[in-house]
């Protein structure tokens, strides 16, 4: 039988929901993880995790009230994941749970991490913490989708971003290289880089382009690895790839399947990759059935000699792709499509 929850059990929830987006671009590999405590049906503290190494949600939380002259004693935690149960770079969240007295923690989504699966929750059980669990599961499911991904598949989410003319071109032959999107798309861009674990782009990209696929319009607390498919060792040794100092993956040998380097960057601990490149390495992604979600940026501008992406909706449809909705980034209109 489903819970019934209350409106003000949602209410609080979300609350948790809308902290653990403070962490975001900060805590990966770890999930986004929010907490808010309450007494007398009163919020006395919130948490989050915000940065690796650093307090988790539940631990923030209970500091937080602490500092405020509440006691967490008696309270009711509502947690967007499963309390882990296991030493990393933190103590188990567990214990400062049942060290802090509180007597409910109600969980919106289960841990799927097999350091934990279950354990945390169990734990509090048995300490005689009553616990629920299942409010807003697929809200917190859908905020930590990268990390459920990882969990379940051990590679990363796929994502990819392209932008295209008013008639579906990615380039224009007659220009010297350049961006044809506005100021503020470019800064969704980089939100969207700022929230992936590594960059990937073709040979052709880093040709043509010579980008240096950072974050750089917003603070970031750590820059992205930057991958390059290049089996013909075609990009020039003066590339700022190559010579920045930041980490990039080169790849010159063969490249016989997407898959591999999935598996290889999932066990890096990269649980969402952002695919940058041209044409051909997007089409070797969707043909291979690999991506999870999709963003094509369209551009008003016209190009005198274009480059057909070839990518429309069908395509992306056949590659087992829904159109979510449709965002503004700056003056551009964005489908999101997603699996």
């Amino acid at each position: 039988m489903a819970t019934a929850w209350s409106t003000d059990e949602r209410k609080f929830m979300h609350r948790a929901l809308m902290a653990a987006e403070r962490g975001r671009g900060r805590v990966s590999p770890n999930p986004l993880v929010g907490c808010v405590l309450v007494k007398e049906g009163q919020v006395i503290a919130e948490g989050w995790h915000d940065h690796l190494g650093g307090l988790h949600a539940e631990q923030m939380a209970i500091h937080d009230a602490e500092t405020n002259g509440f006691s967490p004693n008696g309270a009711t935690a509502y947690v967007t994941l499963e309390p882990c149960n296991h030493f990393g770079r933190t103590p188990p969240c567990t214990e400062a749970l049942m060290w802090a007295g509180i007597k409910e923690v109600i969980v919106a989504h289960p841990d799927p991490n097999p350091t934990v699966r279950g354990a945390g929750i169990e734990v509090l059980v048995k300490a005689g913490i009553h616990v629920r669990q299942g409010l807003l599961e697929d809200e917190a499911g859908a905020q930590m989708r990268p990390f459920m991904h990882w969990c379940e598949h051990r590679r990363p989410m796929v994502t990819v971003k392209v932008a295209v003319d008013q008639n579906g071109s990615v380039d224009d032959r007659s220009q010297h290289p350049g961006r044809f999107t506005s100021e503020g798309c470019l800064d969704e861009v980089h939100r969207l880089r700022n929230e992936c674990d590594a960059v990937l782009v073709g040979a052709e990209t880093v040709v043509r382009d010579n980008p240096s696929l950072t974050v750089r319009r917003l603070e970031a607390i750590r820059q992205p690895l930057r991958i390059v498919i290049d089996p013909n060792d075609r990009i020039p040794k003066d590339s700022i790839l190559l010579n920045d100092g930041e980490e990039t993956l080169h790849i010159t040998e063969t490249f016989r399947g997407l898959v591999p380097l999935l598996n290889q960057l999932g066990d890096r601990d990269v649980q969402r990759l952002l695919v940058e490149g041209g044409p051909t390495t997007i089409h070797a992604f969707l043909e291979a059935g690999l991506v999870d979600e999709f963003f094509l940026v369209q551009s008003t501008v016209e190009h005198a000699e274009p480059v057909d992406a070839g990518i429309n909706a069908e395509l992306l449809s056949n590659a087992g792709l829904l159109r979510f909705d449709d965002e503004q980034w700056g003056d551009e209109i964005v489908q999101h499509w997603s699996r």
